[in-house]
């Protein structure tokens, strides 16, 4: 059945939270396998290690820099259009709500996206945090704290009405995003060469960048064919979050890709844990994990909607199409998670588990 067909048959929305739910499967089996996380890489870093972390964290995020590059050289995408380039970005809110975001995502023991992850293979504590993450998304995006949201990001946005896109700002010439990717490819691949990272677990790392590149080249092709206009758009997990939430508390919600995606992630990741025999409940060892965990995932939900994007959103979904406020938030991540890795002294767990 071809696309066209299928809207016919199904209708747009229903089509679009189909591709939803076809990403998050991919992203959930693959994040689950490779145990990709921004946190954990971060920690690694900060206490100055180039291991296993940080080389699954490069190589998702270059596969998907390569895949949607070469996509769009080859004329099969097109973001200029996406949500995150149509309207104007807050380089006010990627500075602050990235730091934010990472601090929460160090006290939380994973980012958004790892969170969900180890929710669906029977992790109690990251569905406590994912509950507050999305709760908090929610009151940040249309609840009480949207205007305080609204105050930062006014502070300082980019020119023009459009977010910034680097590769155009700077001249670059066409393939340079490409050429960065294969770049950053090549070390990722080095380094896990030298921390001898088995050849399935680069295969779902890849998997996840992959992920990426298919919600793009889907609600792309969706937004070809469809009538009404149809956000370009793939993974992330600060607004999918709080709108999958209130799409079970609010019979007025429609069907998006939003809607999609995050039972997809679920249904991913519970069936690669299954197939693996990783299914295990596990819950909070005490009152000060439990306390870090939900200020963190607060800070999560609100720093992620300020900054545009979560570690997934921003950090691999905007820096793949090279979205100036995405690479400003994801650098402001890093900086946020390391430091408050250093302000606990690095007693925090590596490993996102």
């Amino acid at each position: 059945m071809d696309l066209v067909a299928l809207v016919d048959r199904i209708g747009e929305a229903p089509t679009a939270a189909l591709f939803g739910l076809l990403t998050g499967v991919v992203f959930g089996i693959a994040a689950q396998r490779s145990r990709f996380c921004l946190r954990a890489a971060t920690v690694e870093f900060a206490r100055g290690h180039m291991k296993d972390k940080v080389a699954v964290w490069l190589l998702t995020f270059s596969t998907a820099v390569v895949w949607v590059q070469g996509a769009q050289l080859l004329g099969l995408i097109d973001t200029t259009d996406a949500r995150m380039m149509a309207v104007p970005g807050s380089w006010s809110g990627a500075v602050i709500g990235g730091l934010m975001f990472g601090a929460g995502m160090v006290l939380a023991r994973g980012c958004s996206g790892r969170l969900l992850v180890l929710a669906a293979t029977g992790n109690l504590r990251s569905v406590v945090s994912g509950l507050i993450f999305a709760v908090v998304a929610q009151m940040t995006l249309t609840g009480w704290l949207a205007p305080i949201r609204d105050r930062i990001a006014a502070l300082w946005i980019t020119e023009g009405g459009r977010n910034m896109d680097l590769l155009t700002t700077l001249h670059l010439p066409d393939g340079t995003g490409l050429v960065f990717g294969l770049a950053t490819a090549l070390l990722a691949l080095e380094l896990s060469r030298r921390n001898q990272i088995g050849f399935s677990r680069l295969v779902f790392a890849s998997g996840v960048g992959f992920a990426v590149a298919l919600g793009w080249a889907l609600t792309y092709a969706l937004s070809q064919v469809a009538f009404d206009p149809v956000q370009i758009e793939s993974a992330t997990f600060t607004g999918p979050s709080a709108n999958t939430l209130m799409f079970f508390l609010d019979r007025s919600s429609i069907l998006e890709f939003d809607i999609g995606l995050v039972p997809g992630v679920v249904v991913g990741s519970f069936l690669a844990a299954f197939v693996a025999g990783e299914l295990k409940f596990q819950g909070f060892e005490g009152p000060t994990p439990m306390r870090n965990a939900m200020i963190g995932a607060a800070l999560m939900g609100f720093g992620g909607m300020l900054a545009g994007g979560c570690a997934i959103g921003a950090g691999v979904t905007g820096g793949s199409i090279f979205a100036g406020t995405a690479w400003l938030a994801l650098f402001s991540m890093w900086i946020g998670g390391m430091s408050m890795d250093m302000a606990m002294g690095g007693r925090g767990e590596p490993a996102a588990v």
